[in-house]
């Protein structure tokens, strides 16, 4: 791919990501909870139904960071006409099935309780009738207090380093050209892991992003965009602390959960640092914490994710390639 090629792919990658997040209010339902026999209904909620389309991926399943980011947009459009100032302040979602990148997505939002600073949404993702995630998200509106936060780690500037689309985009390669063409640009501090193992075991992963072009002024969308490009990652460090490349034979990794806290508001369109390490893997899951700053040094968000990782060792005598997971 020639550099003007890069470019046009990641700009209709990232047109097509903000599509994504233009939901369509198609109605309202209702989400009822059954007793056991005798019991009867225990409650019953109304539910703001929203739907949006999915991008279509490689491997067919729907990108963790597209259905996160729709669900905060699907929560956030709930508040937003009555209180325009309240903006995302965390979310927690888990990721229950794989979703299907070629139908659209229904989101169910509940109005769990709006107070006089703080609002709560629980939304699900639904696809076949079934959820695909779940999700609580909080809003505040703006307010004075005690203002602190961490100090940026001393790397280099992104200018510095070279781009993850530029390394990749002259392998003739299904999975190159998909990295090549994402509609973030991300520059590692540390080199990526694609097909090289990392130097160091220590679980440990800086990468700098923004999205190609510049983004909408509104918060909401923002946040939701950071959401986005916040699932791009994490795996990464899993996999760093133990030698392991994304090229390692029967490797499945899958995200579990997904937390964001937003601290300050955030333009994902201009240079993030994501500070990540991963304190701990066991039992088939992995954990990555996160860190994102400004250029300036501003941390604006703090993210936590756990992952399934999983590595099938093949049987003697199997072919490679040959491998299936659950």
């Amino acid at each position: 791919m020639t550099a003007e090629s890069i470019e046009q792919a990641q700009r209709i990658a990232l047109s097509t990501a903000l599509a994504t997040l233009d939901l369509e209010d198609v109605g309202h339902a209702t989400i009822r909870v059954e007793g056991p026999e005798g019991v009867g209904e225990l409650g019953a909620s109304a539910a703001d139904v929203f739907e949006g389309e999915s991008i279509a991926m490689p491997h067919g399943r729907v990108f963790g960071g597209q259905v996160l980011a729709q669900a905060l947009v699907a929560a956030g459009r709930t508040i937003l006409p009555e209180m325009p100032h309240r903006m995302p302040h965390s979310l927690h979602a888990y990721f229950m099935r794989p979703g299907d990148s070629s139908l659209p997505i229904r989101f169910a939002v509940e109005r769990m309780r709006d107070g006089r600073s703080f609002s709560t949404r629980r939304v699900h993702a639904l696809q076949h009738g079934r959820p695909i995630l779940s999700m609580t998200a909080s809003f505040q509106d703006p307010s004075d207090g005690l203002d602190h936060h961490l100090t940026m780690p001393d790397v280099p500037y992104p200018e510095d380093l070279g781009s993850v689309s530029d390394k990749y985009a002259g392998i003739d390669h299904p999975r190159a050209q998909y990295i090549a063409s994402r509609p973030v640009d991300h520059r590692y501090v540390d080199g990526d892991i694609m097909v090289v193992p990392a130097p160091d075991l220590d679980g440990r992963q800086r990468v700098w992003f923004r999205t190609v072009a510049q983004l909408p002024h509104d918060q909401l969308t923002r946040c939701a965009v950071l959401a986005f490009a916040s699932d791009y990652t994490p795996i990464d460090t899993m996999l760093r602390a133990h030698g392991l490349t994304w090229a390692q034979p029967g490797l499945t990794a899958a995200t579990i959960d997904h937390t964001i806290w937003f601290h300050r508001p955030v333009d994902p369109g201009e240079w993030l640092l994501y500070d990540q390490e991963s304190p701990s893997t066991r039992s088939g899951r992995g954990l990555m914490v996160g860190k994102v700053f400004t250029e300036d040094g501003t941390l604006v968000a703090t993210i936590a994710q756990e992952a399934m990782v999983r590595i099938k060792q093949r049987d003697a005598g199997t072919a490679p390639g040959d491998s299936s997971s659950k």
